[in-house]
């Protein structure tokens, strides 16, 4: 270590005896290394390497589970930046994805060289645009896609690679699974306090849409997972019995229920939970007594225990969840789900010091003594084995594969994944993983596990210069240090004259 500071002190005193004796010199010492940096510049680009990112939440890097995702895909994809110079950050992003799958390209391309690409895409001059190709498939993002905002705080939001590794995931995918969201029963809509999550299930390879069935008369034959919030009003006989037929062609239901504030009858609803071997929900919420399950000191914000499951495995590590004003799943007795070929897995439960206040107006955080207390089902998954003749319940080694099954996931709480406003104006959405164990139910139920993740945050401010700044900035980085050092020559020579 003494060599190499003795090393570094004699080539400074060389560089002040033999380069700054004369201004000249100086001049070719301040070119010299302005040269040695554009040559590393140059020499960076040339050899292609991934750029270091040290933003906190590597919002310039790809995630694993993007990596895992594109990586075993075996289809060519070509991916043009339309309007894009060779210096682009989405471009050096883009090229992350190359090193991952050779199978894709990306480039950055000149429009007015690319006539094939402009006339196959009706692209003027001027235009910009990503272009994801795959064969006779193609997917067109903007600029805008790859941005959304907060519209509380008016912050904009990068969520280029969720747009990117969607797309690709898109075109290259043979079938596109097909959620809908039961309308017209509850105020919880994709387009009404739910629009969070619809930014984000826009990311996922899948097709959402919203269900009126007094419209359509059932539900669809391409709807994958059925998917019900809060139902404010009892379902209609239409309504029900068409959830009932889909139920029983083997289809899945992903349900969110919050609490009752009141004692409401909905009695067709509760024909449908039934056949699942969930008893009717209670009026009342669930409050919290142990304090590392406690959010921001308030007991009806509760911190869930994750179950062990293919859906909640790693949110753990995201943060887990935050649950406002849960309500207690009720299952039925073992032996009835017996009875009835459900098979009950719990998901998410609270701990053993929660307790269930039915009385709402009482605004205590003291648990009173008629007040149940124990360990609550938040949200659990229910099989219902629908063809399981007497013979296949005897045997042992009974075949499976023909077997048709329905299966429902039920979440005791629909705050979590709403745009309601925790604090400082923060979403329940964006919060932790909640919007994760949502997708991941929506995947399982869609069979595409391959697709269950944590997703990357991307709750932070991206900067865009506008072309004035961009000038500004420019003369800071080089003009500026440029002045300092001629400023310095000058001031030195005058010194060095007056002596």
């Amino acid at each position: 270590m003494k060599k190499i500071k003795s090393l570094f002190s004699k080539f400074i005193q060389a560089i002040k005896k033999k380069w700054l004796i004369s201004g000249t010199k100086t001049i070719m010492l301040v070119a010299i290394i302005i040269a040695l940096f554009v040559l590393v510049n140059f020499g960076m680009q040339a050899l292609d390497l991934t750029p270091i990112d040290l933003t906190a939440e590597k919002l310039y890097s790809i995630t694993d589970e993007s990596k895992d995702k594109i990586k075993d895909i075996d289809k060519e994809v070509e991916i043009y930046l339309v309007g894009y110079t060779q210096d682009s950050t989405l471009l050096d992003l883009l090229k992350q994805y190359t090193k991952v799958n050779e199978k894709i390209k990306a480039e950055a391309v000149n429009i007015t060289e690319r006539v094939d690409i402009s006339q196959k895409y009706d692209i003027q001059s001027g235009d910009t645009g990503i272009i994801i190709e795959c064969g006779e498939k193609s997917k067109i993002l903007t600029e805008n896609d790859l941005y959304t905002y907060d519209t509380t705080t008016y912050e904009q939001i990068d969520v280029s690679e969720e747009k990117l590794t969607s797309a690709i995931r898109t075109i290259t995918s043979n079938d596109i699974p097909k959620a809908y969201f039961l309308s017209g029963y509850s105020d919880f809509t994709l387009d009404t306090n739910m629009t969070y999550l619809k930014a984000y299930l826009s990311n996922e390879v899948m097709e959402i849409e919203t269900l009126d069935i007094l419209v359509s008369g059932k539900v669809p034959d391409d709807c994958n997972t059925l998917v019900i919030t809060t139902p404010k009003k009892d379902f209609d006989d239409v309504t029900t019995n068409s959830i009932i037929d889909y139920i029983n062609s083997g289809r899945n239901i992903l349900w969110f229920n919050g609490c009752k504030t009141s004692d409401v009858e909905l009695p067709n609803v509760q024909k449908v939970l039934d056949l699942y071997g969930i008893n009717k929900f209670d009026t009342g919420i669930i409050k919290e007594t142990d304090t590392s399950k406690i959010v921001l000191n308030t007991p009806e914000i509760i911190k869930p225990n994750l179950e062990y499951s293919k859906i909640t495995e790693n949110l753990e590590n995201a943060g887990g969840l935050v649950f406002i004003d849960a309500t207690k799943i009720n299952v039925k007795s073992d032996e009835e789900l017996e009875n009835l070929n459900i098979e009950k897995n719990e998901l998410l439960t609270t701990s053993e010091k929660a307790y269930f206040r039915r009385d709402l107006s009482n605004e205590s955080n003291n648990k009173s003594d008629s007040e149940e207390e124990g360990t609550f089902t938040i949200g659990a998954e229910f099989v219902k084995t629908l063809n399981k003749s007497e013979e296949g319940k005897n045997e042992e080694n009974a075949d499976k594969k023909d077997e048709l099954k329905s299966t429902l996931i039920i979440y005791g709480e629909n705050f979590f994944i709403s745009d309601y406003q925790i604090s400082n104006q923060i979403s329940c959405a964006t919060l932790y993983a909640n919007k994760d164990i949502a997708i991941n139910s929506m995947e399982y139920l869609m069979e595409r596990e391959e697709d269950i993740a944590v997703r990357k945050s991307t709750g932070t401010v991206t900067y865009t210069a506008t072309k004035q700044q961009d000038r500004i900035i420019k003369i800071v980085i080089f003009a500026v240090p440029i002045l300092i050092i001629i400023a310095g020559i000058i001031i030195w020579q005058i010194r060095r004259r007056k002596k």
